[in-house]
């Protein structure tokens, strides 16, 4: 074991001035079922590489979004699933949408309505109002519980319906398209970096992938009995 698993810390023969720190353009909640058996769990290497952006729930625990609902997204795949590039147009039309509300009801109804096509226009080459990525962290059977609750009902959902898990346990009847909760988080972060921020991602985010890639390769080795030494591990 090289973390605990419930504090979220390297256990005391870890040397972690080997372990990264990893700065993220945006903070995230990880949502954790409660019954996730903590060592098969990806979310703590989050926690561990990235402890100043990354928080971790048990659920029922979930924070209140509601009131920041233009600022939040939950990555989860289905039918009203965005893709990572369309975040900033829809998070912007809910903020018309409450706009819209609060609007003047003599208005012209035709001007009001040119007015909010134009504004959702403009939203297009704005900068995104996202601050805050939600993930579920639980076997896939386990996350209708979860993705149910009322309280991320309201939330933007973003699917990555291009990436494929390398992910050791994959489950069966699952498509490859379903990840671990560390690849989700990987995976969102290249992509935002580049879809929404438009930067040319220059591997900010690698570490995100110390402990997995570490582990992974743990793993390859031990289904490789010729393969007595572990792969040296650079970042």
């Amino acid at each position: 074991m090289f973390y605990c698993y419930t504090c979220y810390v390297p256990v005391e023969n870890v040397p972690i001035e080997h372990i990264p720190c990893v700065k993220l353009p945006l903070e995230i909640d990880i949502i954790k079922h409660p019954n996730e058996t903590d060592g098969k769990s990806t979310a703590v290497h989050a926690k561990l590489l990235a402890p100043e952006f990354v928080n971790i729930y048990t659920y029922p625990c979930i924070p209140e979004y509601e009131e920041k609902d233009h600022e939040v997204a939950l990555v989860f795949p289905g039918p009203k699933s965005v893709s990572v590039k369309d975040i900033s147009f829809h998070l912007q039309k809910r903020i018309q949408n409450v706009r819209g509300k609060n609007d003047d009801p003599d208005k012209p109804s035709i001007k009001r309505k040119k007015t909010e096509e134009q504004g959702l226009n403009d939203s297009k080459c704005e900068d995104t109002t996202l601050k805050k990525i939600v993930f579920i962290d639980s076997t896939w059977n386990q996350t209708n519980k979860i993705f149910t609750d009322e309280r991320l009902q309201g939330l933007l959902q973003v699917e990555l319906k291009t990436r494929k898990t390398c992910f050791w346990r994959h489950q069966k009847g699952k498509p490859d398209t379903f990840l671990s909760t560390i690849e989700a988080i990987y995976y969102f972060l290249v992509d935002y970096h580049t879809d929404i921020l438009k930067e040319k991602y220059k591997g900010q985010y690698d570490n995100l992938l110390f402990f997995y890639s570490f582990m992974h390769q743990l793993i390859k080795n031990a289904k490789c009995p010729g393969h007595k030494e572990t792969r040296k591990l650079t970042h």
